[in-house]
């Protein structure tokens, strides 16, 4: 704690702390273990789909409106990325611009072919599709490689509640002026059970929300770190006006205002500026999104 000293967080110890450490971000305290209750997973039916940055559109109406239908058990998300001038990725399409879908399902691995093969009878053919059955920690470390330690990174994000077309061509128009290769747009789901828990539950607040929109400039170049502030935050300002207020605060960077910060919490936002009062009255923990501590 801010003090130096170490207390326990449960449901009936400190259930205040508890509750604020489950998404108010580093502002209580440093945490030095965790306890899960997880969810049996063994074998994924999942990978990646990378299509042509021409189809970009198709693709993303068509996920758009796949996802609305998807069963719980699958987590889908979109992007749009470069093929990585790397192996395994096909030479031929090194560097190019691409639409990715990202998949996981979870049940029996027939069931997840049968139910990607309806997005895709309804898309151009991909470039590849390497989607399979693997061990579930295989699916959470499959991109590490390709993120080497040392890299410049600069992050702007938004939750999002539609996807009209209007907001899918802007997407595609700012993705393509992406300053790198490892540059990208990903729109991750919210959706499922995070809709049937109140929205006071935690202090995430954007329970109505659709997606998490990051948007992430990234170079091994730290000569390109003014190119990809710039490329993220015109990325940023050209889409915002389809989107909701706030965002993920792991896709906020320390040059976000103070009023992004309490639109991301919404109405919870006072009870975590109370418990923040009462566990670091004095901020100590401050290099962060920041919650300021405030007696309600």
């Amino acid at each position: 704690m801010a003090d130096g000293g170490f207390v326990t967080a449960s449901e009936s110890l400190h259930p205040d702390l508890f509750w604020a450490l489950r998404g108010g971000g580093g502002n209580f305290g440093v945490v030095t273990s965790f306890l899960f209750q997880a969810h049996p997973v063994s074998t994924v039916y999942a990978g990646p789909i990378f299509w042509e940055a021409t189809h970009a559109k198709d693709v993303m109406r068509a996920y758009r409106d796949f996802l609305q239908t998807a069963p719980e058990d699958l987590g889908a998300f979109v992007g749009l990325k470069t093929v990585p001038s790397m192996d395994p990725f096909p030479k031929d399409y090194w560097g190019r611009r691409a639409c990715a879908v990202i998949s996981s399902y979870s049940g029996p691995v027939e069931e997840g072919e049968k139910l990607m093969a309806g997005l895709l009878k309804s898309v151009p053919a991909p470039i590849f599709n390497w989607m399979g059955a693997m061990p579930f920690p295989a699916m959470q470390a499959l991109f590490d490689p390709f993120f080497p330690k040392g890299l410049q990174w600069y992050w702007k994000g938004d939750f999002v509640k539609s996807l009209p077309d209007e907001a899918i061509d802007m997407h595609i128009a700012q993705a393509a002026k992406a300053p790198s290769e490892l540059s990208l747009m990903h729109l991750y789901p919210i959706d499922g059970a995070v809709r049937r828990v109140p929205k006071d539950a935690t202090p995430w607040n954007a329970r109505e929300a659709t997606w998490s929109m990051v948007i992430t400039g990234i170079s091994s170049d730290p000569k390109q770190a003014d190119a990809l502030k710039t490329w993220g935050r015109e990325y940023w300002k050209a889409v915002h006006s389809f989107n909701l207020e706030g965002a993920y605060v792991n896709f906020m960077m320390d040059d976000e205002a103070e009023g992004r910060v309490q639109a991301t919490y919404g109405d919870n936002y006072k009870r975590l500026a109370s418990v923040k009062a009462k566990y670091d009255p004095r901020n100590l923990f401050r290099v962060n999104q920041n919650i300021l501590p405030t007696v309600s």
